[in-house]
């Protein structure tokens, strides 16, 4: 069975047509003709099989298929750009950078006070911060372009190590106006016909919600499904819904015309610090595991 590679040149240029809106902007962004732009990302289609792009004359976005696979050719994209930076390092002989890839709570609440904790003389020149899905931080974390993960549970994988693993209660964040604002807890009933804001992958965080609102036998008047804290909070500060949020995020974010109120249930937020199976640990990478430990001690 062959295996196909595809060309780094046609994956930067469709990278750069999805992130600048144009083949013109991403022609001008990597120094090539219009023209050389249009026939990489045709070679490409033609490479995958699938379309793309959609085109409406100068306008260009990307097909639902297109975004799935940009996806991807981020994280390649990534990693080649790190192996050129390590390779850089190495032959200069100076401190390694390191790439952290994280979902967004951690990234927000937690990640920037450890790295600020780090004693000096470790502390890298160049830090990688990789806000990106559970999913796409244990393929980070596999393909050994990231050297650190910090991702939320569930999360079986052979290929990591798992080097510790924590667990917070979620609460309840209204608008300050918002009338369980004035409590001390929210209660089961008090989310009862309620519009609520919630976690969006099914797998994860939403899981464990869906379930304990099923044991108490709470039916929300409707559902804001939303794949990053911060844009539930975002929401639940413009008065609508009540967000059943992890608190890390909380922790790292001023809750400006927000109240976080305990929930008189438990919901738990599970997470873990993760670096590829087998993969030596520098100083760097091993004083800023033990610094993320003693943040959630």
């Amino acid at each position: 069975m062959s295996v196909k590679y595809f060309d780094t040149k046609q994956l930067a240029a469709f990278s750069a047509v999805v992130s600048i809106g144009s083949m013109t902007g991403a022609a001008k962004a990597l120094g090539r003709s219009q023209p050389v732009i249009t026939r990489l990302i045709q070679e490409l289609e033609s490479d995958v099989g699938f379309p793309l792009l959609h085109r409406h004359g100068p306008r260009i976005t990307p097909t639902s298929q297109g975004i799935a696979f940009y996806e991807q050719v981020e994280l390649i994209l990534s990693g080649l750009r790190t192996i050129t930076e390590k390779a850089e390092t190495i032959a200069s002989g100076a401190a390694e950078p390191i790439t952290i890839a994280s979902v967004p709570a951690l990234a927000t609440g937690l990640l920037p006070a450890a790295l600020a904790a780090l004693p000096k003389a470790l502390f890298p020149d160049h830090i990688h911060v990789q806000s990106i899905s559970s999913e796409n931080v244990v393929q980070a974390v596999i393909a050994r372009t990231a050297d650190i993960g910090l991702t939320s549970a569930p999360m079986d994988n052979p290929g990591v190590e798992v080097h510790w693993q924590a667990e917070a209660a979620c609460h309840a964040v209204v608008s300050i106006d918002h009338p369980l604002a004035a409590k001390d807890s929210v209660k089961p009933a008090d989310l009862q016909g309620a519009q609520l804001i919630m976690a969006a992958n099914p797998y994860r965080l939403r899981m464990q919600i869906d379930q304990v609102l099923a044991e108490n036998g709470v039916v929300p008047s409707g559902i804001i499904d939303s794949n990053a804290t911060y844009a539930s909070l975002a929401l639940a500060r413009q008065g609508l819904g009540i967000a059943l949020v992890e608190p890390v995020t909380s922790h790292g974010l001023p809750l400006t015309g927000l109240k976080a109120v305990p929930l008189s249930f438990h919901i738990p937020f599970r997470w873990s610090l993760i670096t590829a199976l087998g993969r030596p640990l520098t100083p760097t990478v091993e004083a800023l595991i033990q610094q993320l430990q003693a943040s959630i001690n």
